[in-house]
This record gives C-alpha cells, sequence and structure tokens, in this order.
C-alpha cells in the first residue's frame, strides 16, 4: 500500500493505493481480510467508519444459531443434502447453495480454532439441534451473543496479523470505469472540518464489501443503533440488486433493539396495547382469538417460530405479529409485553395449553408461577441481559413492534461472491445469497463462506497493483465535492430520514400494498432527484449523516421499486410479507376485508429478481434460478484440476 495526493477541483485528497480493499467491521468483513491474508494476498485494507458499531458486533436473540453440515449423531448429512435444504428456500441459486454447503463445516471449525466456544460433548463431537426450516440437526450456537464472539475472535486473529484496519473512515461512493472496479471515496470522520482531510481516495483492484443489510431503511427495526447498511452506493455504482422484495420480519423490543424469540415468548408474556402516552392499557390479543388456549398456544409458538411467516397467518402463531402490526401501524398505538402477569389475569390454567407447550413446559419444569418466573426458570440470561440494557423486567413492561431484521436479497454475487462489476465483491449480509425462506442461522454461515470465497479468487485471479487512477474517474468524486459544499442551510436530514423510516415501515414492512408503495417511492424519488436542496446540513462535521441518507434513500428506492415489479408481475404473498390483494381469496377471520391476500403456491421459487439502478426506481428483470450442480467428484479428475493453475477457478 502507497500513500499519495491527487488534487480534484482544488482539493487535495489523501489516495492510497493498494490490491483489495475489505469495506465493513463485522464478521464477514474481518473474515474476509483475514482469508485474504491466509491465502497470500497482503496489500490489503479494512475500512469502516465504526469498530464497535455494526449487527455482528451489536445483535443476538435468545440463542443465536449458526448453520452448518451435521458434525454429531448418528443421523446422516453430506453437503449435497445441506445445498438442497438451502436450495429448496426459493429463489435461491444451486452453486451458491452448494458452496455454502461445502464450506460450511471448514468455516465453522476454522471459528471454533480461534477461540469462538460453541459447544462439543464430551468426545469432542459439535452437537446440533434444529432450527427452523432445517429437517437435520445443524444448528449450533455459542450462546445469545455468537456473531459477537465471531467479530472478536477474527478481529483477534486480523490485528495479529498486523492488516491495516483504517477506523473512522466512511465510505461515500464507489468508483467504476468500464465495468471495473477502481476505489472507493470516503469521509474521514476525525477530519470533517478541514477541507484538504475530509475525504480520502482509496485506489484499488478490488473490493470486498461487508457493510451488512440496509438497516437504516425502517423505523421499526431490531437492527442495532450504528449499522445503517451501505447497499445504495453500491446499486448506484452499478451492481445489480437480488430478491430485494425478500426480507424477515419480526417481533422485537424497541429499546433496546432485541428479537424476543425463543424464552421470551416460551414463558408466554402479557400482550398490552396503550395509547400513545402509555394510558388506556388493555390486553388486545383475545379480542381477535378468543378462545384462550389457543391464544396461549401461539403465544408460546412465536418462541420456535419468531419470523413473521405469512403461511401461518391465518391459522398459526403469525397471526400475533398481525395483531401488534395493526395496533402500532395502523392504529398509532403502542404494544407491550408485560412479564409481570399472565395473560388474563390471575393464576394460568397451564390445562389449557396444547400438547406441544404443555409437554415443553412441564419437561422444563416451567408449568407454575407468572412470565417472569417461568422466564428466569428456564432462561435466567434472557432476563439479565434486558436487565444489563436498564430494562428491568419485574418492574415495567417491555415495548416491541413487528421489525425488520435481515434482508435475506441484497447484492448479486457469483458463486465467488463477485457482482456483476468487474472487482467487486459482497460477504455476509450485502451479499443476496438467500431467497424466500432460509434456515436460522444460515446467514452467519453464508458471511464466512462467501468471505473465504471471494479471497479465494481473489488471491488466485485479481492480483498486483490497481491502474493508476484515471482523469475519467475524477468526475465522480467531483460530483461528491460538490455535494458537500452545497448542502449547507437549516439542518433537514433528520426530518427527512425520520419521515422516509417511517414511511417504509408503513409500506414497505411486513405488509405491503400496491397504492402505498407506488406512494413511497414516489417520495423517495422526489428527494433524491434533487437531493441537496432538499437536504441541508449546518456544517461539515454533519457530512456523514448527509451521505448516510443519500445511501438510505438510494437503497430505499431499489427495494421499493423492486416491490412493486413484483406486484406487477403478479407476484403472491410469500415469505415475510403479506400483500394486500383486493381480489385475493385468503381472509384471515375477524381481521378487516382490506388485509384480503393471495397465498403464493411456490409458481414463482425458481426464479430470481434482479434490477440495476436508474433515476426512477430500478429497471427489474426474471431468470431462472442455477441448479444445483452436479461435479465429477471423481478424485483423480478433481485433483488433476487442483493441481493444474487453479482450474477450479
Amino acid at each position: 500500500m502507497t500513500e499519495s495526493r491527487r488534487k480534484i477541483d482544488g482539493v487535495s485528497l489523501r489516495v492510497y493505493t493498494l490490491n483489495t480493499v475489505v469495506v465493513g467491521s463485522g464478521a464477514a468483513g474481518y473474515n474476509a481480510a483475514d482469508r485474504l491474508y491466509a491465502f497470500g494476498q497482503r496489500d490489503i485494507a479494512l475500512i469502516t467508519e465504526h469498530i464497535l458499531a455494526g449487527t455482528s458486533r451489536n445483535t443476538g436473540s435468545d440463542k443465536q444459531t449458526y448453520y452448518k453440515l451435521t458434525l454429531s449423531g448418528s443421523a446422516s448429512d453430506s453437503v449435497s443434502a445441506m445445498a438442497e435444504t438451502l436450495f429448496s428456500g426459493q429463489c435461491m441459486d444451486g452453486d451458491i447453495a452448494l458452496c455454502e454447503a461445502a464450506l460450511s463445516a471448514p468455516c465453522f471449525l476454522r471459528l471454533a480454532q480461534l477461540g469462538v466456544p460453541f459447544p462439543t460433548n464430551r468426545f469432542g463431537a459439535y452437537i446440533g439441534y434444529k432450527t427452523d426450516h432445517d429437517p437435520a440437526r445443524r444448528a449450533t450456537s455459542a450462546g445469545p451473543l455468537t456473531s459477537k464472539l465471531m467479530t472478536e475472535a477474527l478481529e483477534k486473529a486480523v490485528n495479529d496479523k498486523g492488516i491495516p484496519v483504517f477506523g473512522g473512515i466512511a465510505a461515500v461512493r464507489v468508483i467504476v470505469h468500464n465495468g471495473a472496479v477502481r476505489g472507493v471515496l470516503c469521509l474521514d470522520t476525525g477530519a470533517l472540518s478541514q477541507r484538504d482531510q475530509r475525504f480520502v481516495l482509496f485506489s484499488c483492484k478490488n473490493i470486498i464489501w461487508a457493510t451488512g443489510g440496509p438497516a437504516g431503511l425502517y423505523k421499526d427495526s431490531v437492527y442495532p443503533y450504528g449499522h445503517f447498511g451501505a447497499s445504495g452506493m453500491a446499486f448506484e455504482a452499478g451492481v445489480k440488486g437480488r430478491n430485494l422484495t425478500e426480507w424477515q420480519y419480526g417481533l422485537a423490543s424497541t429499546n433496546p433493539r432485541w428479537n424476543v424469540s425463543g424464552t421470551y415468548m416460551q414463558a408466554m408474556p402479557r400482550f398490552i396495547s396503550t395509547d400513545c402516552d402509555g394510558g388506556d392499557a388493555r390486553e388486545f390479543l383475545n379480542d381477535f382469538i378468543p378462545d384462550r388456549g389457543a391464544l396461549l398456544d401461539r403465544i408460546f409458538l412465536k418462541g420456535y417460530e419468531w419470523p413473521f411467516d405469512v403461511r401461518r397467518a391465518k391459522d398459526g402463531s403469525s397471526l400475533i405479529d398481525i395483531l401488534v402490526y395493526m395496533e402500532t401501524a395502523q392504529k398509532k398505538r403502542r404494544v407491550f409485553l408485560d412479564y409481570r402477569e399472565n395473560p388474563f389475569g390471575g393464576a394460568l390454567d397451564f390445562g389449557l395449553l396444547g400438547g406441544e407447550a404443555a409437554d415443553y413446559l412441564r419437561a422444563a419444569g416451567a408449568a407454575f408461577g407468572i412470565p417472569l418466573d417461568r422466564l428466569k426458570h428456564m432462561n435466567a440470561p434472557a432476563y439479565d441481559f434486558f436487565l444489563s440494557k436498564g430494562v428491568d423486567l419485574a418492574e415495567k413492561p417491555l415495548e416491541i413492534a413487528l421489525c425488520a431484521q435481515h434482508n435475506n436479497g441484497g447484492l448479486a454475487v457469483d458463486l465467488w461472491w463477485q457482482t456483476n462489476v468487474a472487482g467487486f465483491f459482497a460477504a455476509g449480509e450485502a451479499a443476496g445469497s438467500h431467497g424466500v425462506y432460509r434456515p436460522g442461522g444460515s446467514a452467519l454461515n453464508a458471511g464466512q463462506v462467501g468471505g473465504t470465497r471471494a479471497a479465494m479468487f481473489i488471491s488466485q485471479n485479481r492480483r498486483g497493483d490497481p491502474e493508476p487512477f484515471a482523469d475519467a474517474c475524477d468526475a465522480a468524486v467531483s460530483e461528491i465535492l460538490h455535494m458537500a459544499h452545497s448542502a449547507t442551510g437549516v439542518d433537514t436530514v433528520a426530518d427527512i430520514g425520520r419521515r422516509a423510516r417511517e414511511n417504509m415501515s408503513r409500506a414497505g414492512g411486513a405488509i405491503r400494498s400496491r397504492e402505498a408503495v407506488r406512494h413511497c417511492l414516489e417520495e423517495t424519488v422526489a428527494i433524491l432527484s434533487n437531493f441537496t436542496a432538499f437536504c441541508k446540513i449546518p456544517a461539515p462535521e454533519c457530512l456523514p449523516r448527509f451521505f448516510r441518507l443519500r445511501d438510505m434513500l438510494m437503497a430505499q428506492r431499489m427495494v421499493l421499486g423492486a416491490m412493486l415489479d413484483y406486484m406487477d408481475q403478479g407476484g403472491a404473498s410469500r415469505g415475510s410479507a403479506l400483500y394486500i390483494d383486493d381480489c385475493g381469496s385468503d381472509v384471515i377471520e375477524g381481521l378487516p376485508t382490506s388485509l384480503q391476500y393471495r397465498l403464493d403456491g411456490g409458481e414463482k421459487g425458481g426464479c430470481i429478481q434482479e434490477g440495476l439502478y436508474t433515476a426512477d426506481g430500478g429497471v427489474f428483470t426474471w431468470r431462472g434460478v442455477n441448479p444445483i450442480p452436479k461435479p465429477d467428484d471423481f478424485f483423480e479428475n478433481v485433483w488433476r484440476d487442483y493441481r493444474e493453475n487453479g482450474n477450479i477457478y
């Protein structure tokens, strides 16, 4: 890596020239940097706006899952079988599914070797359990903070190797020329007041984009504060989006942001609704589910079936998600979980429970007391977590909402996690490697596999110095410099961002209608069409918020455009999204007829939606999924290909 300076529009920029830049300091980013080094590519650096921010380091759940090949017990499993499971989630390429299955064990075992405390039995086997959409026992966990432990172990591995890490560096534009990466322009957040220091240019041959999902899109979100995502500038650079309609939503606390899955629901808390000021408290679920036993069973099952799944909306546990959404998004009320009293008040009649809930609570010795008693008995750390955040569930209820949690889609990648832009790779949630359904914990595996595959390809096929930064690239830098210098005035960024996120939660969340999506898209397009006129900042110190909003709106424009295109193509309700359809035959008893919908029958499960960014919301196309490859596994043939000049690439 070399350092120099380049003058553009009278501004002198620091320029770092190197082979590969990894953007993002979560588990996927640190792994990508570590793997690059291990494969012999040393001219690298990792850049991040804030080392301690991000989803990997600051999120978790009741028992955060890592999904990998079965490594214990007598049940049979194979790479092909795991690939089939991933592929069966619809709208996923088979070659990517096969890669994620094949590298799941090596990536998992490397994490264990780095010190992530995944449990083994006394004989050294890594035990497993079933997670959602998992026919085997492939899931494991290192506890509620599995991804945090992964990030810390990988960070140590990177630091031990002396790989350069630039903190306080926020990417604002990806530079592409003739269809290939040329660099990334960044803000130095520690030098914002200095005209010739605030912008930094990384001139490079490769970028691994490990910035996480577009977390800033939604008001109702379980993504941690401090994680915003950076997909918008990738779309702006010409990177294709894939399956952007496919998100995962679920019930989560709003402060702190945390999934209320697992034991939080199996303890069967009381759901109460209040007005905006916290008054007029009442239980509301039994207005729609009058059978008390059926209601308790559904609350319990939300622990197992945490993500909103439209297939469970009519007769299953996901009806609770819809009822919470109606209270908050439509009636503008607030919803809380109260662990201090049983549902319906008084002692709970455990005889009302169905077999699964009753058997579980009896086996756990938890068929007694109030929800708080049951929670502490089954999972005391779940109570302690909120206590550590200043929320004592014994003293007050916990506010929740139906929140965005994960984007199954993202940037379109191939089996080496390279996008359609040469030299631009994506890993982690930024990469759209999954489709409609995916086993719980497969995202953690995908981030490790994606960074590893990208590092392998770069180390073999994309070594060497980047081309000199061309004069033709200066225009892209110049536009950002001009934008930064022309946006001064009364601060409007916070208000515009708040409105955009509220609109997205209302229109582009788990419940979607054509009219609401179209209206939200039109507002987003209007703001971006004259961004510096709408968005003002009072001082250079506000530039990170200014460019963060721009990135969020560009991502929002693509996601809303994808949703509108999906509906235009006749798409029906599937996954974690209910599309309102006035002609739909599916109606939930007791709910307004305005929530009519049509359940998807898998008609589009073999197709993938891809899109390119445009000024009015994107141009979208559809293609069939790549089938799962059936490679020649005869050892001598594979060995020969592997030996002879990296033919596997």
